[in-house]
């Protein structure tokens, strides 16, 4: 098995491990403390919450959002798969990135099928100002989409630099014809 599709499935499975367990840490912890908790005071709580839509809650209360949003994460793993296939080995920024967005979204994904509404429980905020509620996995689809945008710039950049040497290598190469 190449290399790349161990990372992702490490990463991929460490990932929904991680959004499920804290996900249930939540559901039975969180209600006995009153549903939430201070972890610094003004800036970082566990509040439970659900939410039957998708990020900010698009789509909540929506007939058939809870199906659309299982079928677009079901999808955007199946297409992240065949982006993983096109990878290269030595891409471990990039395979890790399409592990943490399909582990992300295949967490999500769980909680719609299984109780039909994605359990939240991370609220950061600023003084009265708050971020609204979110989970493991929803990190997880951030993080890897960032590191993405970031990874893509990098091999950009690689490119132009190894199409830089070529072109210095062979002068007529980087002469456009006429």
């Amino acid at each position: 098995m190449a290399r790349r599709y161990k990372l992702f499935a490490f990463v991929g499975i460490l990932s929904i491990v991680l959004d499920q367990l804290t996900k249930w840490w939540a559901r039975h912890e969180l209600v006995t403390a009153g549903h939430s908790a201070t972890v610094i005071k003004g800036y970082w709580d566990w509040r439970l919450s659900y939410n039957t839509g998708s990020a900010f809650g698009m789509f909540a209360g929506q007939t058939g959002s809870r199906v659309f949003l299982s079928v677009v994460g079901v999808a955007a793993t199946v297409a992240i798969l065949f982006i993983l296939r096109r990878a290269r080995d030595e891409q471990k920024w990039m395979t890790a990135a399409l592990a943490l967005v399909a582990g992300g979204a295949i967490g999500n994904v769980i909680d719609r099928l299984l109780a039909g509404k994605v359990t939240d429980f991370v609220v950061w905020k600023i003084g009265k100002s708050e971020w609204p509620a979110f989970n493991i996995a929803d990190c997880a689809l951030v993080v890897g989409v960032a590191i993405m945008f970031l990874d893509v710039g990098r091999e950009q950049r690689r490119h132009k630099e190894a199409t830089a040497v070529e072109n210095l290598a062979d002068p007529q190469k980087g002469r456009k014809q006429g």
